[in-house]
């Protein structure tokens, strides 16, 4: 029984073994989870956010028994963080190419940049939680500059800014 939840969390922990990948596996881990925010992105948001809960909470026990499988704190294969990191970033964005572009880039800026409170849970923090929670605020700060751009577009558009 062991080896069969040792397995589960290398396959959910590795984004389906995506961060296998030879070069970028946080960028591969995010692009695998476009498909997943395009498939609940038809639902309502309240589904929407149960889904990225639940992947969350996948994330958190995975990461954490990854880590110790992989013998190394938030080992490179790891990108479940990237895909949760990643579903909180279009949580409440319109549909479109445009938008999963601009949420691609952000996130992966802010991922890689981990500004605070990202820093201090990525040093501080230790297992799953570690792991995940840093890419959880990369994704909040992704999230926020989307909805601000938009703003500001939408206030251009129309005249009032």
């Amino acid at each position: 029984m062991k080896l069969f939840f040792e397995k589960l969390a290398v396959f959910i922990s590795t984004g389906v073994y995506t961060g296998y990948f030879p070069f970028a596996p946080g960028t591969i881990g995010t692009i695998t989870a476009i498909p997943l925010v395009l498939l609940l992105s038809l639902f309502t948001p309240l589904t929407y956010g149960i889904a990225t809960v639940v992947v969350f909470v996948a994330g958190v026990w995975s990461s954490g028994m990854a880590e110790v499988i992989f013998q190394r704190k938030d080992a490179p294969p790891i990108v479940i963080d990237e895909i949760v990191g990643f579903l909180i970033t279009m949580f409440y964005v319109p549909k479109g190419a445009k938008y999963i572009i601009l949420g691609f880039f952000l996130f992966r800026f802010f991922d890689i940049v981990k500004p605070y409170p990202a820093n201090v849970i990525n040093e501080q923090v230790k297992g799953g939680w570690g792991v995940v929670l840093d890419d959880v605020f990369a994704g909040i700060y992704a999230n926020i500059s989307i909805q601000v751009i938009r703003l500001l577009f939408s206030l251009y558009q129309s005249g009032k800014a």
